[in-house]
């Protein structure tokens, strides 16, 4: 039950956010609660609490594995918004009171044991984040909300499909369509295999929309693209990682139910698809926000790749989880500094930020090489782990492609990143610039890649043992 508190921290944050009467002081209760919540959720990693494996709700090994890496990025986005909520004069009882209650909606998605629990929290993060995105009110934004709200939805909706075969699978096959996820591998080997095929296929689009795999990825461009970089740093780092926790437990299913081998096939299939669609487009994209949006497409796809690789994979994953959120976290806050002092997120308008914003700007490319899996950043000890189990896999042909893809999604990076802080300032609005880079805009961003590079070179003893330990919740067949 003490894990409960990591719903019930930001739930009463949000509730006391929206009572809260001055609209200058509310943002201070997102940092306030998100340390809360990360020394609570680190607590948990350290010293894991026991739970009921019958438990609809709990702090198991998959969510010991994930959870805390979300809680920090959370933290630092919250401590940013401090600064960038104050430079916004508009009403932020929504937007603070939204971004705690998506915490707590993510806490509750992580600690999901029961399938109709999980998709009730990923529903209710998918509405919650709806005022985040919309928060700047443009017409653009308010394109992109609806963008969202029905792509998104039509994920939904087929994952809800797909949950009810997964129950009939169950009752088809002389079981009492108990949907927990304990119940469901135990039952494994006796579910239905035409129910299990058509629920895993319904699974891994509706969740895969909620990544945003492709071709179920064309909410994420304008999503990321029009909304602040704190929405985007969660929604790339925080609420793609409960879809894909959620593919992870729904495989251990399939497995168990003797399909792994189509359940691999369709993940690999569709994580070499979205790297190649998000490679390409990369290529050709003017806009460094839209740009972080198709590398996080890439990046889902790479999490795919590795999930189909069984184990060693799956352990790859997780740690591609934490490597990719940290990082994305400080590419997304930095961005959002350029944006904001250039008015613009086009490299047709914006040049030689690195003369105005010097520090945004060398946090940026820095970003941009550790996302892009140079070393010795996270991304590039957790790529190379996916291209070493591939490669041990058999699965040769998979890893050129997806080594190819790589290559291009650093061309495409880099003509964007270097673009948009080299030469001579060229600015949409050159008079309007007033962005200062204080410490508040700074250091979370700079803290996020620090992390990223201290968890590449000194992957911690604690985060190796909690993923071994998902392993053996996910693989263990009764």
């Amino acid at each position: 039950m003490k894990s409960l508190l990591l719903i019930l921290i930001p739930f009463l944050g949000a509730i006391l956010s929206a009572l809260w009467p001055s609209n200058r002081t509310r943002p201070l209760f997102l940092p306030v609660f998100a340390l809360a919540h990360t020394l609570l959720a680190f607590w948990f990693l350290t010293r894991p609490p026991g739970f009921d494996p019958a438990a609809w709700l709990a702090f198991d090994p998959l969510a010991r594995a994930i959870l805390p890496g979300v809680s920090l990025l959370f933290l630092a986005c919250a401590v940013y918004a401090v600064s960038y909520l104050r430079l916004h004069p508009q009403d932020n009882r929504v937007f603070v009171a939204a971004l705690l209650l998506v915490l707590g909606l993510l806490s509750a998605g992580h600690q999901a044991r029961h399938l109709g629990i999980l998709w009730i929290a990923t529903e209710a993060v998918t509405l919650a984040a709806v005022p985040l995105i919309h928060f700047l009110g443009t017409p653009r934004a308010f394109e992109a909300t609806w963008k969202y709200l029905l792509v998104g939805g039509t994920g939904i909706a087929l994952s809800l499909l797909g949950s009810i075969c997964l129950g009939y699978a169950s009752l088809h096959g002389g079981g009492s369509g108990d949907i927990t996820f304990t119940a469901l591998l135990e039952h494994g080997p006796l579910l239905s295999k035409v129910w299990v095929l058509a629920a895993w296929v319904l699974l891994l689009v509706g969740y895969g929309t909620k990544m945003g795999l492709a071709p179920m990825h064309t909410w994420k461009p304008d999503a990321y693209g029009e909304s602040p970089g704190i929405v985007g740093a969660i929604l790339a780092g925080g609420v793609t990682s409960v879809a894909f926790m959620a593919l992870l437990r729904i495989k251990s299913v399939i497995d168990a139910a003797g399909e792994s081998v189509f359940a691999s096939r369709t993940l690999l299939g569709l994580g070499l698809f979205s790297t190649l669609v998000a490679a390409l487009f990369l290529l050709r994209t003017r806009d460094f926000k839209r740009m972080l949006a198709y590398s996080s497409i890439e990046h889902m796809g790479i999490l795919s790749i590795a999930a189909s690789f069984g184990a060693p994979g799956a352990w790859a994953a997780l740690f591609h989880i934490w490597s990719n959120g940290l990082t994305k976290g400080a590419l997304f806050l930095s961005a959002a500094n350029l944006q904001r002092a250039a008015k613009s997120s086009s490299m047709d308008d914006v040049r030689g930020m690195s003369l105005i914003l010097p520090r945004s700007s060398r946090i940026f490319v820095a970003g941009m090489f550790a996302i892009t899996a140079c070393p010795p950043f996270a991304p590039f000890f957790s790529e190379l782990l996916i291209i070493r189990v591939g490669l041990g896999a058999g699965q040769g042909w998979a890893i050129g492609l997806f080594l190819f893809c790589l290559l291009l999604a650093f061309l495409g990076l880099s003509r964007i990143v270097f673009a948009v802080v080299d030469g001579r300032p060229r600015l949409k609005n050159p008079e309007r610039i007033h962005l200062k880079e204080t410490a508040g805009i700074i250091a979370p961003s700079l803290a996020l890649l620090v992390a990223s590079l201290w968890l590449g070179l000194f992957t911690p003893q604690v985060l190796r043992d909690a993923w071994s330990a998902a392993l053996l919740q996910l693989f263990a067949q009764p």
